[in-house]
């Protein structure tokens, strides 16, 4: 593994990161209409994923830019009963793009961190723009082959490095970004094989357990969360109805399942801060009893995670857990990058909302999963985080300790 600071960060590196999101992340496929989500000040990294796709032969590419001041204009003067309004033609944009078999690219990282300050947090909870509610529909019927990745930003920088001065701080995150999505590496694609090919093995390791349960113990945090019987655990790819192999996230290092949003007891402490709907969320804690989070609080933002949770029934229950050991780049670099992308790859999380389909196994099994417009993930991975899991017959299986794999 190559040292952080043996990466330069130069133009190139931007060029290779959105090849490496059109060929690999997304996998394009020549004919296909390539959505890509952006917002103002990432227009270079933008251009240069069109520019890849249209290399890769896309028919089509059709960027959509959604500005926060905007957002932050609605918050503010908007009827507060309006801000959960959303076009219809918003959710018929995204189940078009699957209709189309598009494929869709999404870029990351905060452009504008502090916009949203001082903003009332129930107003902020209330607008979920830019999500919409119809994504998930595209993720559970597989209609489109997709991807997430970050983009560096001097105001992302200026967040993640304080003390440097503003260009020094983009160099850094540039250095950190192209270290994670392994860019220095001779071939980075096939540096992404082997990895990839170590969580699908660890993926299989632990549904060969057909764990009941998961117990986390550590500082702060002492939870139990029960599986369905036939939740399965995903890593790294994923495959369209059309057989289109394609990696999610990029950087990816996790492993997940989707947990039963009836059985979660316990409380848990946030090992990281979390950044959602413009809004910084620092010393999250939260209580579950039978499933539901019956009481969120926080240092700061807490208010604005419970306007979300509000949304509707699910908002308070889970949706998704996932597991990351040592191993991952990101969590070497101990780097608080207030990035959901890059900070739930760096430490084992659990997702309030949605649940994910694709992560079970039987019809009536997904029946049961949790169903919310809100999938939020909040990190609470720690090295002295012991995770267990329990089977049916009440058998304990170390799985992590000090952050390494003991299956």
């Amino acid at each position: 593994m190559s040292a952080p600071g043996a990466v330069s960060a130069t133009p190139d590196h931007l060029d290779a990161l959105a090849e490496l999101l059109v060929r690999f992340g997304a996998n394009v496929q020549p004919g296909q209409v390539v959505a890509v989500s952006s917002e103002p000040g990432k227009e270079p990294m933008t251009r240069a994923i069109a520019a890849h796709a249209y290399r890769a032969g896309a028919r089509f590419v059709d960027v959509s830019s959604f500005d926060p001041h905007i957002k932050l204009a609605r918050a503010t003067h908007a009827d507060p009963a309006t801000l959960n309004y959303v076009p219809r033609w918003y959710g018929e944009r995204a189940l078009a793009l699957g209709e189309l078999r598009a494929a869709m690219i999404a870029t990351t990282g905060p452009v504008e961190p502090r916009l949203m300050d001082g903003v009332d947090p129930r107003l902020l909870g209330r607008d979920m723009l830019p999500r919409v509610k119809e994504s998930s529909t595209l993720v559970e019927d597989r209609s489109v082959n997709w991807t997430i990745g970050p983009c560096p930003t001097a105001g992302w920088a200026g967040l993640v490095y304080p003390q440097l001065a503003p260009e020094a701080a983009l160099a850094r995150l540039w250095r950190d970004i192209a270290h994670v999505c392994r860019l220095g590496e001779g071939d980075p694609v096939a540096a992404w094989g082997q990895r990839l090919s170590r969580l699908q093995a660890v993926a299989a390791r632990l549904d060969a357990l057909a764990l009941d349960a998961l117990r986390y113990e550590g500082p702060g945090t002492e939870l139990t969360v029960g599986l369905l019987p036939s939740s399965r655990w995903v890593a790294a790819k994923l495959e369209t109805v059309d057989g289109i192999v394609h990696t999610p996230n990029i950087p990816t290092e996790e492993v997940f399942t989707t947990p039963d949003p009836e059985r979660v007891d316990g409380h848990v402490t946030a090992s990281k801060p979390l950044f959602t709907s413009g809004r910084l969320v620092t010393g999250l804690q939260v209580r579950f009893a039978g499933g539901r989070a019956v009481a969120i609080d926080a240092d700061d933002g807490a208010g604005t995670l419970r306007a979300l949770t509000e949304r509707d029934p699910g908002g308070a229950r889970l949706g998704e857990v996932a597991l990351v050991d040592r191993e991952s780049r990101i969590g070497q670099l101990g780097t608080v990058f207030y990035d959901t992308l890059l900070d739930e790859n760096a430490a084992s999380h659990l997702a309030l909302g949605q649940g994910l389909g694709i992560a079970v196994a039987d019809r009536r099994d997904r029946s049961r999963i949790n169903a919310s417009e809100i999938h939020i993930d909040f990190m609470i991975g720690r090295p002295e985080l012991a995770v267990t899991g329990i089977t049916a017959g009440g058998s304990e299986i170390p799985l992590l300790r000090d952050g390494a794999w003991r299956l």
